[in-house]
């Protein structure tokens, strides 16, 4: 338990650093067994102590603290209660990647790193009003076959089996969001083809570098 929440204090920093959110924007949560740490709604995620992380259990929804869990729990409890292997929730509004989404470019395949951590397909939402259940409902039903899910309007979603593997996922998504920016000012983007996505899959490296993410 102490590690989780010492984790999530870590990680909660870092997205800040990397302007991945501002002010009390984003949430973000880690699963242990049956219950679930969430940032505390109204906090900035650099601000979070150790012991302000919110205990909820996945599977009656109780809450351990005084303090508000972030509004949007349902969603949350909603993913890792869709897939098991989920051990890490991150939901950031990083601002490249929301002006890109909402002007409707497309996040495809382009660079190795891309197919590795991302993978094929970034299922795009279009706008729902935050914190209910129809966010819930929208991102449940494309989290089934996706780590990262665009939300216009709004912000990313990643998911991971560990807390890196989704600090990781939410970090490449705004990296990818600045090198489709650059390439539509200064030229036409052009996509890795389906042979070369296949090239990158089956590389022995990236198994591995995948692996070390999901244990860390």
């Amino acid at each position: 338990m102490e590690e989780i929440r010492r984790k999530l204090t870590e990680y909660g920093r870092k997205i800040v650093e990397k302007g991945l959110v501002a002010g009390p924007g984003g949430n973000i949560s880690a699963r242990e067994g049956e219950f679930v740490y969430l940032s505390p709604s109204g906090f900035f995620l650099d601000e979070i102590k150790e012991e302000e992380w919110i205990k909820v259990n996945l599977k009656t929804g109780e809450i351990y603290s005084d303090l508000r869990p972030t509004c949007e729990i349902s969603m949350h409890l909603g993913i890792y209660l869709e897939k098991e292997n989920i051990k890490a929730v991150f939901h950031t509004h990083p601002p490249v990647t929301i002006g890109l989404i909402s002007a409707g470019v497309k996040f495809k395949p382009f660079f190795p790193d891309f197919v590795t951590v991302l993978g094929r397909n970034l299922p795009v939402i279009e706008y729902v009003t935050p914190g209910g259940e129809e966010i819930r409902k929208a991102v449940v039903k494309e989290i089934k076959n996706a780590n990262v899910i665009l939300l216009k309007n709004h912000g990313v979603v990643a998911v991971g089996e560990s807390i890196k593997e989704a600090y990781t996922r939410s970090l490449i998504v705004e990296e990818a969001a600045k090198s489709i920016f650059v390439g539509i000012l200064t030229g036409k983007i052009k996509y890795l083809k389906k042979k070369q996505i296949e090239q990158i899959e089956n590389l022995e490296v990236e198994d591995y570098r995948k692996s070390l993410l999901k244990k860390q």
